[in-house]
């Protein structure tokens, strides 16, 4: 989500923190939910201190991780940089782009795993949770779109350093105002299908999320090519800086 400095690490050290910073990510989701449930019968309050939490943790990972791995921590992040760079100069390549995938979804079930563990759960139950019906997944549609749009946004109006704020109270609201409570995340929905928990969900519902994911990508980024133009007049606003699987590909 941020820009990468022209001395960038080398693909394993970025996917390492990508791998690192998703953990964080869904051990943040998940056990703030598990410390929410414990502290107060009332859903209410305990949304509200989950929402806190996670949108307070993902704006200091992306922060952190930002001048290392770009701060993705989420599939369709990754993807959506791709795709907006993809006919650019030293723009990623499918290995790399894999590379990030497969860190991030490892992370996410490490994060969930953690979190259990933490909470003395046993690791590894899976979420009993059922997440189903058309208006949960619009809603999760609208949070994926909602996202991306964002992500592209300020990378087109060259305002990627506010991505750490944005992100995080993007995330905050888009808990409150979707009926699916903002996943928006690919690996961290897969992730969170192993804690049986508030923030959980069943692995039954595990398609029908991810395919609304998927579906709000594809609509984040052309809402991106709509508002702010195709990629040849970011490049002559000098907006095409490395944002996602670093371009200098540097040792």
């Amino acid at each position: 989500m941020r820009m990468i400095p022209s001395a960038s690490p080398g693909l394993p050290r970025r996917a390492v923190a990508e791998l690192v910073g998703t953990a964080a990510l869904v051990a943040v989701v998940v056990g703030s939910g598990i410390q929410a449930a414990a502290l107060s019968q009332d859903v209410g309050v305990r949304l509200l201190a989950n929402s806190l939490a996670s949108a307070l943790g993902l704006g200091l990972l992306i922060a952190l991780l930002g001048p290392l791995s770009g701060g993705h921590l989420n599939p369709v992040v990754t993807l959506s940089e791709w795709w907006a760079r993809r006919d650019e100069e030293g723009a990623p390549r499918a290995g790399e782009v894999a590379a990030y995938l497969a860190a991030q979804l490892v992370g996410a079930v490490a994060g969930a795993l953690l979190a259990e563990a933490m909470f003395g759960r046993a690791p590894g139950a899976w979420s009993t949770q059922v997440r189903s019906g058309t208006h949960l997944l619009i809603g999760e549609t609208v949070a994926t779109a909602g996202l991306v749009l964002l992500v592209q946004g300020l990378r087109r109006i060259d305002r990627s350093a506010l991505a750490p704020v944005a992100v995080g109270g993007y995330l905050m609201a888009a808990i409150w105002f979707t009926s699916s409570g903002s996943f928006a995340n690919p690996a961290g929905t897969v992730g969170r299908a192993f804690s049986d928990s508030f923030t959980g969900i069943a692995p039954a519902s595990l398609p029908g999320f991810i395919g609304a994911q998927l579906l709000g990508l594809l609509l984040g980024v052309a809402l991106a090519s709509v508002l702010y133009g195709g990629r040849e007049s970011g490049r002559r606003s000098g907006r095409n800086e490395p944002n996602g699987p670093d371009s200098r590909r540097k040792g």
